[in-house]
């Protein structure tokens, strides 16, 4: 793939010192890529929301998602356990796959999750579907911010949080058996705090991961991993803010 974020450094100007010249440049370079690398996963992660967002009303208008999600036909459990194979594949098969194949995953993933995504367009209102995503919009925006320009250190808090995702599927597989709607209620409020969290640390991670992959092969993989993680985080923090904020029809 083409070191696009690597342009040749300028020559020092008549009477610049070199050095300090060089390491001006080498700076500006160096933001100049980050923005990009940044700008080109931004770019992937919306695309892909918008991509499920729109297969999402599409097939909730067909008649195919109120045919086929509903009333424990055995497609439903495919298509909601479609996109966790789509993520595990492409986290742990990226060294294998090229970046061309990992772009095409993610759009398949896209799609296929937002086959998954229709049902609440059986559940809620769309007026209360559009404000919840303008809403988690407007926080993912504002923690993402937080993340990039933050100089605290939040690795420390992503290990806590992956510990609670992990927490937060255990008490949903009981609630699945258990049906409680205040374990219900629990759950998306915890689970809206940290994928709020997350966000946040997953731009901070991946803008650390810029000065590992710049000038590499991987970069591309990079982008679109990245594109991955960040969507995972609105994508949640979207449905689980759509259980207080939804109106049902």
């Amino acid at each position: 793939m083409a070191n696009w974020n690597d342009p040749q450094p300028r020559q020092p100007g008549f009477g610049a010192s070199p050095s300090l010249n060089g390491e001006a440049v080498g700076s500006a370079t160096y933001d100049l890529g980050l923005r990009r690398y940044m700008l080109s996963i931004y770019n992937y992660m919306s695309s892909g929301v918008l991509l499920s967002g729109i297969v999402a009303l599409l097939f909730a208008q067909s008649g195919f998602a109120a045919q086929l999600m509903t009333g424990g036909n055995p497609l439903a459990w495919v298509i909601m356990l479609a996109p966790l194979g789509f993520v595990f594949a492409m986290s742990f098969g990226a060294n294998r796959f090229s970046t061309f194949t990992l772009q095409a995953m993610f759009w398949a993933f896209a799609a296929v999750m937002g086959l998954s995504l229709s049902t609440i367009f059986l559940v809620f209102t769309k007026a209360s579907i559009a404000m919840t995503f303008f809403a988690t919009a407007a926080a993912f925006a504002g923690l993402s911010l937080v993340g990039y320009t933050t100089k605290k250190d939040l690795s420390g808090m992503g290990t806590f949080l992956i510990m609670g995702v992990i927490g937060l599927l255990v008490a949903m597989v009981i609630n699945i058996f258990v049906g409680s709607t205040l374990l219900q209620l629990g759950i998306s409020a915890i689970g809206v705090l940290i994928f709020a969290g997350l966000t946040a640390y997953d731009t901070q991670r991946l803008k650390m991961m810029y000065h590992q992959v710049a000038g590499t092969d991987f970069i591309g993989k990079a982008i679109v991993l990245g594109a991955l993680s960040l969507y995972l985080d609105f994508i949640n923090m979207f449905q689980f803010l759509l259980s207080f904020l939804g109106q049902r029809d």
